[in-house]
């Protein structure tokens, strides 16, 4: 293996690809050799310091194509589902499929599209990211056509009662325990939860366990809900709609909403976390880039990466599934978006 343009240039030295890469060299030598036992976070990097020193990758680590799959996502606009698209892709490169990727948006591709163009592209299998199938409300005909074409699918996040698929979704209900349980460790009992749309399985799961966690801590725990959009906008509007009702702390469904709800917050001459303190969901790549950086329950996006990966080309070749739903579970990251209540209630 030389470097590009030059024969005789000397081997490079995997201390060197060590160095660049952050891993051992031990990691080198099996991504190198094409091994298996190495996580695609450091096999990427290691094809990057490969490149970066100029020197053209072996053909032991040079996947064959194996086929086409499909991602749907969303859209990808929302830090986290862009996230999950780029390590699904990763995860299918490493294992010499190439992956086509549809993005939906508001007034353009619905599923049903998408679903069209990648089988009449010939896809073997299909990843949906939190899609139609978590919308209690939609029809599922879509999920049940690639079954009888015989194109295998895969869920993340929200498995209905009518698909036979496996699932990986984030602990919806500890997730909500462990911020409701942080929150309370800070002083706060006049909690809210600001989700999206009770439609949504997620939505659902979330709602229920609030409730629960709540328990009778301050009145009907139902009046501490409020439903809006899994957006900036729709948690700016059901931020000022808590804040009138005096509530100190927010649970917010998605990182997006928590951005909305600082603004809100501000909106009504408040401090956060002086007056409020916020809390997200998603843990996407910007949270840390708030102001302030946002207190959040992490989804672990690259082990249901991995898992729906792995679920899905085993499938492909002909490996019986586990038709399952299979919860991931979350962890609360703190940092400076949350803290102690202000006066006592």
């Amino acid at each position: 293996m030389g470097r590009r343009g030059g024969a005789r240039e000397p081997r490079v030295r995997l201390a060197d690809l060590a160095e660049t890469a952050g891993v051992s060299i031990a990691t080198v030598s099996r991504v190198l050799n094409g091994k298996d036992g190495v996580s695609d976070d450091s096999r990427q990097a290691v094809l990057r310091a490969l490149d970066l020193l100029g020197y053209e990758r072996p053909p032991a680590i040079s996947p064959k194509p194996e086929g086409l799959v499909g991602i749907v996502v969303p859209e990808l606009t929302n830090p986290v589902f862009a996230e999950f698209a780029t390590r699904l892709m990763t995860g299918f490169a490493n294992r010499g499929y190439t992956s086509l990727l549809c993005g939906l948006s508001a007034g353009g591709a619905v599923e049903d599209d998408c679903v069209s163009v990648l089988v009449g592209r010939g896809v073997r299998g299909i990843v949906f990211v939190s899609g139609t199938h978590a919308d209690t409300m939609l029809a599922h005909d879509h999920y049940r056509a690639c079954a009888a074409a015989g194109i295998r699918i895969v869920l993340i996040n929200g498995r209905p009662d009518d698909i036979d698929a496996a699932c990986f979704t984030t602990d919806d209900a500890a997730a909500v325990e462990q911020a409701v349980a942080h929150l309370r460790q800070l002083g706060h009992t006049r909690i809210a939860l600001l989700t999206g749309p009770r439609r949504y399985s997620p939505a659902q799961r979330k709602i229920t366990a609030f409730k629960t966690a709540l328990g009778g801590a301050h009145g009907e725990a139902a009046h501490h809900v409020f439903e809006s959009l899994f957006t900036v906008e729709g948690g700016h509007e059901a931020a000022v709609r808590a804040l009138d009702q005096g509530h100190t702390a927010l649970v917010c469904a998605s990182d997006l909403m928590a951005l909305g709800a600082v603004r809100g917050a501000r909106s009504l001459g408040l401090n956060v976390p002086g007056d409020v303190s916020v809390v997200g969901y998603d843990d996407s790549h910007l949270a840390v880039f708030f102001d302030p950086p946002l207190t959040t329950v992490r989804q672990p996006v690259a082990g249901m990466v991995r898992a729906a990966v792995h679920q899905l080309i085993q499938e492909i070749e002909g490996e019986p599934g586990l038709h399952t739903e299979l919860l991931f579970r979350p962890e609360v990251v703190v940092r400076a978006s949350t803290g102690p209540v202000r006066v006592a209630e």
